[in-house]
């Protein structure tokens, strides 16, 4: 008996930005039902109107009321919002961010019901979806908060073997020096390992450390972060059979191409290891919220307002971060099956079951 295709939700993010147009460009291939059945969490109406704009060939799809109801090889759509909602493309209004606000919680509502598998979130605005419900910087904190059961959020932009992951996420860079410790360093060295390990498949996955100062600071002369904070942490989790190393200054790591010697970079703040990713990457590159026991991706890009409704954006990265979650998901499916069949166990590294994060479990590592 074949099982069960892998069901995605995805939210519509914001309405006046190129979300729709990404998502009606990727599941314009019928392929795409085939490895997967995706239920959209939006608006009939919306959709429409964005593929008659657009001049965007037709697709087939069905109109649910929830995700128990979706069906497999077609493309299911949830209507989250009033039939009344305005599109003004291009444009950031309270609407949109209202109506990206209420799909993403309606698919948080199903997913707590275990209607579906994983997400994947069309970008939203941070600022129009501010509300009373949602104060968050992004959807990272918002996972975190909402579907996290405890567990810390770590956001890694990825690209084929490109991985940067983040120290710090979303607060002013003012506040990075005080928001860096070593036990947290510790806990995010660890996370990063186990998500390479679980998420990715890679087994003794290498990981760079960035450092915080410019040239990793000259010895104590410009910052004493590396010698206080960082080196200690990196010391402590090589013991623990990490292969962690650093720190390096961010400038000579990716100007000189060392970045392709590691399976994963540990930025210690947004920027610092952003900006070269989106430098390499472009906008091909995909969000992935790790150290949660769901599952989300989003493309890497924002809403993009300065092209919405021309028909200009890629689809390529919403492919990039659907294909992820579904690979992501069959990843720990087997990294969990091969940890319950005692047969299968020998062929782990033992030492190191105490220092994996249990996604399924309450049991965390911190």
């Amino acid at each position: 008996m074949q099982e069960n295709k892998i069901k995605v939700a995805i939210t519509h993010g914001d309405i006046n930005g190129i979300g729709y147009e990404v998502i009606l460009k990727a599941f314009s291939d019928p392929r795409i039902t085939e490895i997967c059945t995706p239920v959209i969490y939006g608006s009939p109406k919306v959709m429409a109107y964005h593929r008659k704009t657009l001049e965007l060939p037709s697709i087939n799809y069905s109109i649910i009321n929830s995700a128990s109801e979706a069906a497999e090889n077609r493309i299911n759509i949830v209507n989250c919002v009033d039939e009344e909602l305005k599109v003004e493309l291009g444009k950031p209004t309270a609407a949109a961010g209202e109506a990206a606000f209420l799909a993403l919680k309606r698919a948080s509502e199903e997913y707590e019901k275990g209607l579906f598998d994983v997400f994947v979130t069309a970008p939203i605005n941070k600022e129009t979806i501010q509300s009373s419900e949602f104060e968050f910087p992004g959807h990272t904190e918002f996972f975190q908060e909402k579907l996290g059961k405890g567990r810390k959020a770590m956001m890694i932009l990825l690209k084929d073997s490109l991985r940067v992951a983040l120290v710090t996420g979303h607060i002013p860079l003012s506040n990075v020096a005080s928001a860096i410790n070593k036990t947290d360093l510790i806990n995010k060295i660890k996370a990063f390992h186990n998500t390479l390990t679980i998420d990715f498949g890679l087994q003794k996955p290498r990981i760079a450390v960035l450092a915080l100062n410019p040239h990793a600071g000259d010895g104590g002369v410009i910052g004493t972060e590396e010698q206080e904070i960082i080196i200690p942490a990196l010391k402590q989790t090589q013991e623990m059979g990490i292969m962690s190393f650093g720190p390096f200054p961010a400038d000579g790591f990716f100007g000189a191409g060392q970045f392709a010697k590691y399976d994963g970079i540990l930025a210690m703040y947004h920027d610092q290891g952003l900006a070269p990713f989106k430098t390499l990457a472009m906008d091909l590159g995909v969000n992935y919220t790790a150290g949660l026991p769901v599952i989300r991706t989003s493309p890497a890009h924002g809403t993009a307002y300065d092209i919405a409704g021309q028909n200009k954006a890629s689809e390529e990265s919403f492919l990039q971060a659907l294909y992820l979650a579904i690979d992501v998901f069959k990843s720990r499916k087997r990294y969990f099956e091969a940890k319950a069949n005692p047969l299968r166990k020998q062929y782990f590294d033992k030492g190191n079951d105490n220092e994996v994060l249990n996604l399924k479990g309450d049991d965390s590592v911190e």
